[in-house]
């Protein structure tokens, strides 16, 4: 407490007493800030998809924060893993105009997963479908929808380049696959991220990514929501 009771009779000294007493109770311990209730425009965003995601609001306010972000790469962006629509509505309405955004899932539920990597099973997830997904993004022309089973779906991917993409993928083989098809794809900048990185639920997503990135020079990098992401190196 030495340092920390220099530090408070400093700021007294200067006048500001007020600051010190703040800065005695709460140097030394997590007193972390919600930036995401201080955003209108997250909030506003988070009311429009909340019913329609499991995808929890710190972990879409970095996604926003990311996206916010991007203006000046080119490349367009992906999710893999919809379920209801409500990231995929949330990445549709922070991008560019000119940018597409290509949504990849059955749309039916969990396709077959490995018993060695995953928890979930063929059908989890099911409470869902094309059309209503379809519905709340209306109004967005710059989405295509690639419903199926991927890699199978990837056609419509071929020959374009990526500054953004979202892996919700749950599961090790679409989540490896995700990586196969898609960081050759990443413009340098562009940025890769996991939503079940850090999730005992989705033990194989991480798995996937740290098998993928042998070798590479990115490295994933953990965060607190359970995410994590790379940055494209040149």
């Amino acid at each position: 407490m030495g340092k920390l009771t220099h530090y408070a009779r400093t700021l007294k000294g200067l006048g500001l007493a007020r600051t010190a007493e703040l800065a005695f109770r709460t140097m030394g311990r997590p007193n972390p800030i919600h930036l995401r209730d201080e955003d209108g425009d997250f909030l506003d965003r988070y009311e429009q998809v909340r019913s329609h995601t499991l995808v929890d609001p710190s972990r879409l306010f970095l996604l926003l924060q990311v996206l916010r972000n991007l203006g000046h790469l080119d490349g367009h962006c992906a999710e893999i893993g919809v379920y209801k629509g409500g990231t995929a509505r949330l990445i549709a309405g922070a991008i560019r105009k000119e940018q597409r955004l290509f949504l990849f899932d059955t749309f039916e539920g969990m396709p077959e997963t490995k018993k060695q990597h995953d928890f979930h099973d063929p059908g989890d997830f099911a409470d869902t479908s094309l059309p209503a997904v379809k519905g709340l993004l209306e109004g967005f022309a710059n989405v295509t929808f690639c419903p199926g089973r991927f890699p199978e779906t990837a056609g419509p991917v071929e020959g374009q380049s990526f500054a953004f993409v979202h892996i919700d993928a749950d599961i090790y083989q679409s989540v490896k696959d995700s990586c196969a098809v898609f960081y050759p794809k990443m413009v340098a900048g562009g940025w890769m991220v996991f939503d079940d990185y850090g999730f005992l639920s989705c033990a194989g997503a991480r798995t996937a990514v740290n098998e993928f990135f042998v070798g590479k020079p990115e490295r994933p990098i953990y965060l607190p929501t359970g995410q994590a992401f790379i940055v494209k190196q040149a």
